[in-house]
């Protein structure tokens, strides 16, 4: 007795890694924060640069299980005096971003 009608389906699970981000808390970076308000934001980084201690990475990768597509997504945070000084990578800053908290 088995199930014939299933042959040949494999099912893949989708297989998510490292930090994802949502949009609503990268929202909330500004210029000028400390090290552990970013942590307290976005938890923390997947990498730290080991050459570079001023520079964290937050990656992102997805595997579809049941497709090839992929998705991946960087976002760079440099320090400047343990304070944010500029974000690069594949994210969208708030037009606030500029503006830095009230101390």
């Amino acid at each position: 007795m088995g199930v014939s009608g299933c042959t040949g389906f494999i099912y893949r699970i989708d297989v998510p890694q490292g930090n994802y981000l949502e949009q609503k808390d990268i929202d909330k970076l500004r210029i000028d924060m400390t090290r552990e308000q970013v942590v307290y934001v976005l938890g923390r980084p997947l990498v730290k640069d080991s050459f570079d201690h001023d520079t964290w990475y937050y990656v992102y990768k997805m595997k579809r299980g049941m497709s090839d597509d992929s998705v991946e997504k960087t976002m760079r945070i440099e320090f400047s005096n343990d304070r944010v000084a500029k974000i690069t990578g594949d994210v969208e800053l708030s037009e606030d971003f500029n503006t830095p908290l009230e101390q």
